[in-house]
């Protein structure tokens, strides 16, 4: 069962199972307090001039996995209908041991709870792990933002190839 999300800047508590032993809990992080998670968004963001405008807006929730944060993941509303995953990062540790999916399931549930009817997100045209995560987890792809990465200070490059475009998937939560 799903509790409710933060009211009025308290932390919020839910556990999920991972596998057959790991409990995965969600800590949802309030505003003015998630500047100590930057490090973790920039494993999936690597400018922290692009970061920062968004850090306290929407939903930051701290993945941990015992005592130890594993990842974080932050939606930001759309519209009243619609929430985007701008920012998720699993730790390399904990990579591959099915969290990602996890915390994505979490939270297609939650903010279908809360009224919203579509998650979307968006990923490089570089990052061909990210394409293929985002599909097996039940998205589909919905557009493109030609040279949406020209806006970053400096070019990143993943996989040899650069990041020039925004892929966007959607997922439906109903």
């Amino acid at each position: 069962m799903l509790t409710g999300s933060m009211i009025h800047g308290r932390r919020r508590n839910n556990k999920q199972k991972v596998g057959a032993q790991v409990e995965l809990n969600f800590t949802e992080i309030p505003e003015g307090e998630r500047l100590p998670y930057l490090p973790y968004l920039l494993m999936a963001d690597e400018s922290p001039e692009i970061i920062k405008p968004y850090i306290d807006l929407g939903d930051l929730f701290a993945l941990g996995i015992q005592r130890e944060v594993a990842g974080v993941m932050l939606y930001i509303p759309v519209d009243s209908h619609t929430i985007e995953l701008k920012n998720i990062a699993i730790k390399e540790a904990f990579r591959g041991k099915g969290i990602g999916k996890k915390a994505i399931d979490y939270a297609c549930t939650y903010y279908n709870n809360a009224g919203y009817e579509t998650l979307r997100v968006g990923t490089a045209n570089s990052s061909i792990e990210n394409l293929a995560f985002y599909q097996r987890a039940g998205f589909r792809m919905t557009g493109v933002i030609k040279d949406f990465f020209l806006q970053y200070p400096e070019p990143i490059y993943e996989n040899g190839i650069r990041a020039l475009d925004m892929i966007l998937f959607e997922r439906s939560l109903g």
